[in-house]
């Protein structure tokens, strides 16, 4: 059986620009500069770096890194789709620790080159539950939150979580909630992802009892009864976003360990696209990177924007 990783794209630099090229510019390059696409030529000779080309249009120089992660990167491109499949592959995530260990880079740079690949997993897409899917939405609290007033009940000193999970789709999708967990903070939340004939499926949490009357339905189970599913209808649960909860936690705990308010967004984009884009769905981890790859365009990252949380 021969690894995944002995691809030449992960080896030779020249079979990995060609890799992202065919990815990025499927009919063919484009100038990042002014978006011509009819004369251009690829660039020749000994010093010409890989990957060059030049529109003869605005007669400039470019590659195919211009405008995405990459840009401004002296780390190999085989090396960033090594990382990228590792992440994209990695169940519960990988450390920046165990990137550097793996890929020969610095700590540092691995820390950077993870978040730069976490920017390009952040998903858009259409509203959730539309034609009548069930979604399921609900809370949890991580880690410490800095900004919280001292309290003595430990949930409210945590990071607020709220995800919600399209049962017809696969599709989640996370924010990191910094309201006061009323229905008139958790309502526009709702209302940004949610289609209005959607099943929203909840707990008994009285936040979501008024902004679910802005769906077709809404059913909820008790969970301070002990239910876990509705005893007349087993369709009724929200068992699937605990589920994903599991895999977060568990992820952030055992792997990541320890992460910053201003950074959890970007983490919380990681565990949705691999959950939106596992087994269960028909991916694999070459079709995840394969994904992930095509989200790299338009996510230029700097580091000090990356050190700000932004």
């Amino acid at each position: 059986m021969v690894s995944a990783l002995s691809a030449k794209h992960f080896h030779d630099e020249e079979a990995a620009y060609a890799y992202v090229e065919a990815r990025i510019w499927p009919e063919g390059p484009v100038c990042p500069h002014c978006g011509g696409v009819e004369r251009i030529g690829k660039m020749g000779g000994k010093s010409t770096r890989i990957g060059a080309y030049k529109c003869y249009q605005c007669r400039k120089p470019f590659t195919v890194k211009i405008g995405t992660i990459f840009e401004a990167s002296h780390v190999p491109m085989h090396i960033w789709l090594q990382a990228m499949y590792l992440i994209a592959g990695s169940k519960k995530g990988v450390s920046s620790n165990q990137l550097h260990r793996i890929l020969g880079v610095t700590l540092k740079t691995a820390w950077f080159m993870s978040h730069r690949i976490r920017e390009a997993m952040q998903q858009g897409g259409p509203l959730m539950g539309q034609g009548g899917g069930v979604v399921e939405a609900d809370e949890t609290f991580i880690g410490r939150d800095p900004d919280a007033p001292p309290s003595r009940m430990a949930i409210r000193n945590m990071m607020q979580v709220v995800s919600l999970i399209d049962r017809e789709t696969g599709r989640a999708s996370s924010i990191v909630f910094t309201g006061d967990m009323s229905a008139a903070s958790i309502g526009p939340v709702l209302a940004g992802k949610l289609s209005p004939d959607a099943h929203l499926m909840t707990d008994e949490a009285k936040h979501y009892k008024l902004p679910g009357k802005g769906y077709a339905a809404h059913s909820s189970v008790a969970h301070g009864r002990g239910e876990y599913v509705n005893a007349d209808n087993a369709a009724i649960h929200s068992n699937t976003v605990e589920g994903y909860f599991s895999i977060f936690k568990r992820g952030m705990r055992g792997i990541y360990q320890h992460c910053q308010k201003k950074h959890l967004h970007r983490y919380l984009a990681e565990f949705d696209f691999r959950y939106s884009h596992r087994v269960a769905l028909g991916y694999n981890d070459n079709d995840r990177a394969n994904v992930l790859l095509s989200g790299v365009i338009g996510k230029r990252l700097t580091y000090k924007r990356t050190n700000a949380g932004l």
